[in-house]
């Protein structure tokens, strides 16, 4: 039995390059509740659909509460407990509230920094394979660098949510 809700789609958006946060030319996709978490054991829920559709190195934890990015990989994030505020795409992206079943895709560049969170807040992030995940601030020489490394990410080869076919494949060509 799947844990994805039946024609499950996410909302797509592409944030600007702001000067010091790259974004990405690909859109950030968050699928909204999602996922039916197991009651008992959501984050390990979250983990085994990554971990089905080729995403690893998962982790379970918040969102840094300072404004970063990842220049050298894509990025999941599943919620499983609780709820936060959290703004996608730097300064002049957007706030958005995120909650236990929803999941973000981060392309590498996408700007992220949690604003608020609820005391039981936790998400699993994942990363296609091969891929080594750095912490990026945002500065002037972090954004010049970044310019150079994130053309060069692989696409991943599933949409960690749906699978092969799922829309990342779609809106990510």
């Amino acid at each position: 039995m799947s844990v994805v809700r039946d024609y499950a789609e996410p909302l797509a958006i592409v944030f600007e390059d702001d000067g010091l946060v790259p974004n990405n030319i690909r859109p950030f996709l968050i699928y909204q509740g999602a996922v039916t978490l197991d009651p008992k054991q959501p984050e390990q829920t979250i983990e085994n659909l990554f971990e089905t559709n080729g995403w690893g190195g998962t982790w379970r934890n918040g969102i840094y509460d300072y404004l970063h990015y990842h220049a050298t990989v894509h990025e999941v994030l599943g919620v499983a407990r609780g709820h936060a505020r959290v703004r996608f795409g730097g300064d002049h992206g957007q706030e958005l509230e995120i909650k236990a079943g929803d999941v973000a895709i981060l392309p590498a560049g996408t700007g992220h920094q949690c604003i608020t969170a609820s005391d039981d807040f936790c998400v699993i992030g994942a990363y296609p394979p091969g891929s080594k995940m750095e912490i990026t601030r945002a500065t002037p020489e972090n954004h010049a660098k970044a310019l150079q490394t994130i053309p060069k990410v692989p696409l991943p080869p599933a949409d960690p949510v749906t699978g092969k076919h799922g829309a990342l494949m779609r809106l990510w060509q």
